[in-house]
């Protein structure tokens, strides 16, 4: 059948596609031209599909397109571009290169119209699946039954690769069981990762996976321009998410090495792109060549993604409703000073995982944006939303015993623009979402992680349920903060922090029962990462600690006077802020003229930047009520003074470990 003029134009841009990723990996010598090439049949009927607005990146309800594949990043530039986004031709000339808006994986917030970062094989998939539960919560909040103010779709684009990866089942599975409507996976299944064939590993029915998983499956072949507009019409009025099974070919156009792996991550060579140039009649001897037609339709996407966000924009003073505005406004616009937090002044003891549900709830009760969940822990990591219902009409997220892809779910969510997100577990299983939580810091995305048991007081479940290394991992984390409060108080104060930073947040707390230390206290400065609880005139000596180690602390510190050493107390509910306090404010929190000892029931080696010595686990717990624990590792009064008078070089004598003024 001969070719329309329709799709003879559509070759012609998806080879000026083709070309252009080509001759970026060509000339950065690096990079991923095959799934580039593959996909540019795809990226082009797409093209006319998506509603977007180059003019405005932050358009709310535009279509959102996520590459789960991030190596195929000369794809997205290229994209990027020739629609009319902030990146130049220059900037393709540049992928890769040193302070480049094109780096080798796309990151958000570096360079316009990248929706996330993405990188690690299937978080993507995962992103888009939160992409879409933040859409249907929004519509459930704002859309009435004859005015829809949110209904866009979101594509990602993924690979054989992301679908190995145990997330997109994770993520996927979720996705067919919330029916999300709106969510489009573009499956480019060209049977290749980087060793060879995939049949080496992997013999799946992938539309048999998607169909248990209550999905739509569609089959195309992904070079053919009607197959990939007919499935893209489909999608329209889908009533569950949908997967396009795209047969395509790995570095399409690459002349003899079309189909090989070698054309995964590696340039194709000058000669091999020379003949595929030349065999699709375009200059061999020239560089990111975009013929000037082609770019006139391609730029099409700048009018019509105005005339997009207008009609839209339209739509809102059209709408019947003055509800759904309002609505909208609140869910765009959180209002953090209206949330009345509790006061626990009057509370004797209390685990901070009961005062974190508390703060949890009362942030939730002002702010309409405020949603979340649990990886099916919610009875024990205490966040239930207590009367404001289940998602996607209510603020209830259940992820089911998926940590992974929750918290790649939840950082989408962030990004959305409408909802502001948490996820919870216990905190050994940090390890299993570890990756996302990477990405967050990375992006400095504004997701709140809830991790519970934090510490050898899990107590009798035992060594694989009490988390050891993993807050100094965390705290090694770049631009991620770790909170560990010593008290229901100081909790409050944490999240009243947190709320105001533009990052992402772990809160530690713990199972166990906390006494308040002081009721109506001055705290110092708990934004600042660390504060004197306890100052004492001439002091020689100082302890610091976070969570439930503050309080044993103050209490041998009460003690140690009596063997002639004067310690101040410190609380650390954030180390990684008190790290970037300038040094007149440290030295003013831990005098340099004192020996300091840190105390904390984990690794703590990250204490030694300021302590002369810690007090920390040196090996894994034991499974025993907590108390024996905390006796048994030397996290009590006794074991602190002993500790600190070794440190000192003082005799250790027993005294008596009776009350004291704290």
């Amino acid at each position: 059948m001969a070719m329309t003029e329709q799709n003879k134009m559509r070759k012609k841009m998806a080879n000026t596609i083709r070309f252009l990723a080509a001759d970026m990996v060509q000339k950065a010598n690096s990079g991923h031209p095959g799934a580039p090439m593959g996909l540019a049949d795809i990226a082009v009927v797409l093209s006319e599909k998506l509603s977007h607005n180059p003019k405005n990146p932050k358009w709310l309800n535009r279509d959102r397109l996520v590459f789960s594949g991030g190596h195929g990043s000369a794809l997205i530039y290229s994209l990027l571009h020739l629609w009319g986004y902030d990146v130049t031709l220059d900037d393709l000339k540049n992928f890769r290169q040193l302070d480049s808006k094109t780096p080798g994986h796309p990151e958000y917030g570096h360079t316009e119209g990248v929706e996330i970062t993405t990188g690690p094989l299937g978080q993507g998939i995962a992103n888009a699946v939160g992409f879409a539960m933040a859409e249907a919560y929004t519509a459930n909040q704002v859309n009435s039954e004859t005015c829809e103010l949110i209904d866009h779709k979101v594509y990602c684009l993924c690979g054989d690769g992301d679908l190995q990866e145990g997330i997109s089942y994770e993520a996927c599975a979720l996705a067919g069981h919330l029916g999300l409507k709106d969510m489009v996976l573009i499956y480019d299944n060209n049977e290749i990762t980087i060793e060879g064939d995939t049949s080496i590993a992997w013999s799946e029915d992938v539309a048999k996976r998607f169909e248990a998983q209550n999905w739509n499956v569609i089959k195309i072949n992904g070079h053919c321009y009607d197959d990939i507009e007919k499935a893209l019409e489909e999608v329209q009025t889908a009533t569950k998410p949908t997967i396009i099974i795209a047969n395509t070919i790995i570095g399409k156009g690459a002349g003899d090495m079309e189909g090989s792996h070698h054309t995964h991550g590696a340039p194709l060579g000058a000669d091999i792109i020379a003949e595929s140039k030349a065999k699709e009649g375009f200059d061999p001897e020239a560089f990111f060549q975009i013929p000037e037609d082609v770019l006139l339709r391609f730029r099409c996407a700048l009018e019509q993604g105005e005339l997009a966000e207008k009609e839209w924009i339209h739509r809102q003073k059209e709408a019947p409703l003055i509800e759904q505005n309002e609505a909208l406004a609140r869910l765009l616009n959180p209002d953090f000073s209206a949330i009345e937090f509790p006061d626990f002044s009057g509370d004797k003891a209390m685990a901070t995982r009961d005062s974190n549900g508390k703060i949890l709830n009362a942030i939730a009760t002002a702010v309409p944006s405020f949603i979340g969940g649990s990886a099916d822990l919610a009875p024990s990591n205490k966040t239930e939303l207590k009367d404001l219902g289940d998602f996607p009409k209510g603020r209830n997220l259940h992820f089911g015993i998926r940590e992974h892809s929750m918290a790649a779910i939840t950082n989408a969510m962030a990004l959305y623009g409408t909802t502001i997100p948490f996820n919870a577990t216990f905190f050994v299983f940090s390890d299993y979402l570890k990756p996302a939580a990477r990405i967050a810091a990375l992006t400095k995305i504004q997701n709140f992680f809830v991790w519970t048991h934090d510490s050898i007081g899990v107590g009798e479940d035992g060594p694989t349920h009490e988390p050891i290394e993993h807050m100094s991992q965390f705290r090694a984390l770049p631009n991620f903060y770790v909170w560990r409060p010593a008290d229901a108080t100081e909790n409050v104060e944490a999240w009243r922090t947190a709320l105001t930073m533009k990052a992402p947040h772990g809160f530690v707390l713990s199972r166990q029962k906390l006494e308040t230390l002081k009721p109506k206290r001055d705290f110092g400065d708990v934004s600042r990462g660390a504060y004197i609880v306890k100052k004492r005139k001439d002091a020689n000596f100082t302890l610091m600690a976070s969570g439930s180690e503050l309080m044993p602390c103050l209490k041998a510190a009460c003690h140690l006077a009596v063997l002639g050493i004067k310690a101040n107390v410190v609380s650390v509910p954030c180390l990684d802020l008190f790290n970037e306090q300038d040094a007149a404010y440290k030295a003013a929190v831990i005098d340099p003229n004192t020996k300091v000892l840190a105390v904390e029931a984990a690794t703590g080696t990250e204490y030694y930047r300021y302590a002369d010595d810690v007090l920390g686990m040196e090996c894994f717990g034991a499974s025993a009520p907590a108390e024996q624990l905390f006796e048994k590792f030397g996290f009590t009064q006794e074991g602190i003074m002993k500790r600190a008078c070794k440190l000192m070089d003082v005799e250790y004598r027993e005294v008596e470990l009776g009350e004291c003024k704290l």
